[in-house]
């Protein structure tokens, strides 16, 4: 996507041919700065850190985290520790198993010389993957947009709803529950986008929003317990939302407070839709409740960060400073609420079956 202009890309090399530069999402939307990472150390701190975040990105930035690793040390002591810690990052989002898994696998066979090399080939290759995934995925999610526009008893723009951030910064490119969105406005289609702020990192009120007027489209951010208020009065007509875990049987495991949206949709008949590249599927699993829930730091909670009017950001605590804070960083939305799945082969039902009919090499 483009930001004044010039296209980026979340992640890419840099111009050295080894280490990566990645968009700081920490710093966004008041400031644009490129990270460097040159080890496996600053590869790790970057997705724990969130620097990078979005699980297609997580994933992918672990794949160039092993190929930053390997430099280091491509023995296979080496290669068993780069695995092990950038597992330990981020524990909900099945990407970064998916990439590595890939990985290890790729270079199992590879000699020592040469797993540099391969590790460097593949993240790429998965890098351009999920490009193409993200960008069949919204113009898949385009259709329902048609279909939906065609049915509307007024005419008017269409009003979208969204959590977290799942657009371009949460992949490699184009997004996943933005990217129907931003395929729309490339047809000529009249939207209006709902920011749930998603405390307590702000992603839409900081990325989401970022990124909608970046492309100039219309938005407006919203509290988070707003969304089912404006769906009762009719203010809503379609949810998107991204997943960092989807389940075999329809399960979606995605940033706290989509499950709420989601109950809030039904109730409304408002359409609730996952758009999701098929690598954040865990085929290994059928029980939504049986993903493990990344469990934060407090201070995430109890504090915030800002612009403040002098121009500087600067960091506040919101509550009393002997109040503990939880801080768990999904929920799962169940199955049957989901109205529909959107991936990269097509829309399905939230179900074992319906999954297996866009991926039936995956039946047993």
């Amino acid at each position: 996507m483009k930001i004044d202009g010039k296209p980026y890309r979340t992640i890419w090399l840099a111009e050295d041919g080894w280490s990566v530069e990645i968009i700081d999402q920490t710093l966004l939307p008041h400031d644009f700065k490129i990270a460097r990472l040159t080890g496996l150390a600053e590869a790790c701190h970057a997705i724990k850190a969130m620097q990078v975040r979005g699980a297609p990105l997580i994933g992918v930035a672990a794949a160039y985290g092993m190929a930053l690793a390997l430099r280091e040390n491509a023995s296979d002591d080496g290669l068993a520790n780069a695995a092990t810690s950038l597992m330990a990052t981020r524990p909900t989002a099945v990407n970064l198993r998916w990439a590595i898994e890939r990985l290890m696998k790729a270079l199992s066979g590879v000699s020592t010389g040469d797993r540099v090399a391969t590790a460097y080939a593949l993240a790429a290759e998965m890098a351009d993957e999920d490009v193409r995934l993200n960008q069949a995925m919204g113009a898949h999610g385009l259709k329902l947009i048609e279909a939906l526009v065609k049915t509307k008893t007024a005419p008017g723009r269409l009003n979208i709803l969204t959590h977290c951030n799942a657009g371009w910064l949460a992949t490699v490119d184009w997004g996943t529950a933005l990217s129907p969105i931003f395929a729309a406005q490339k047809a000529g289609i009249d939207v209006h986008v709902w920011v749930d702020e998603t405390r307590p990192r702000n992603q839409g009120a900081s990325l989401t929003a970022w990124e909608l007027a970046s492309a100039g489209i219309d938005h407006t951010v919203i509290v988070d317990n707003a969304g089912g208020h404006l769906m009762q009065h009719g203010q809503v007509d379609l949810c998107f939302v991204g997943t960092d875990r989807t389940t075999a049987s329809g399960d979606v495991a995605n940033k706290i407070g989509t499950y709420l949206k989601a109950l809030a949709a039904h109730d409304n008949n408002v359409p609730f839709y996952v758009c999701l590249p098929s690598p954040t599927i865990d085929w290994t699993l059928s029980d939504g409740f049986k993903i493990p829930i990344e469990q934060r730091a407090q201070s995430e909670v109890t504090h915030i960060s800002g612009l403040t009017e002098a121009g500087t950001i600067e960091t506040i605590r919101l509550t009393p400073a002997k109040s503990p804070a939880a801080n768990p960083a999904f929920d799962v939305t169940p199955a049957r609420l989901v109205t529909g799945l959107v991936t990269e082969r097509g829309v399905c039902a939230a179900s074992a079956e319906g999954l297996l009919g866009l991926f039936p090499e995956r039946r047993p």
